[in-house]
């Protein structure tokens, strides 16, 4: 499980891609931006789709994947949640590249 602090925190640090939040879900958090699912926070980490279009905007260290839980398929695990503008860059781009499911 992750720390709700914590979780709360990254939430802040997104802030700038627009409405973002986290909704529990399954013993840790769903990261929602504009009302799309974006990412999950598990374990105390930042898992963002892997979508082919956040590969020129991440830092070296966030290229790693893994899992977020077991059967999960690999998400970006993103570690360089202190910068408030990349945590948003990323967050917003995804939230623009996700397809809107309401419509």
């Amino acid at each position: 499980m992750s720390n709700a602090d914590l979780v709360q925190y990254i939430v802040e640090q997104a802030a700038k891609a627009g409405e973002v939040r986290a909704r529990k879900m399954f013993g840790d958090y769903a990261l929602y931006c504009n009302e799309k699912v974006v990412g999950l926070i598990c374990d105390d980490f930042l898992y963002l789709k892997p979508l082919k279009v956040l590969d020129p905007l991440l830092h070296e260290g966030d290229r790693r994947m893994q899992p977020p839980y077991d059967g999960a398929r690999p998400h970006y695990v993103i570690t360089d949640v202190d910068d408030p503008d990349y945590v948003s860059l990323l967050v917003r781009t995804l939230a623009d590249t996700i397809p809107d499911k309401r419509k």
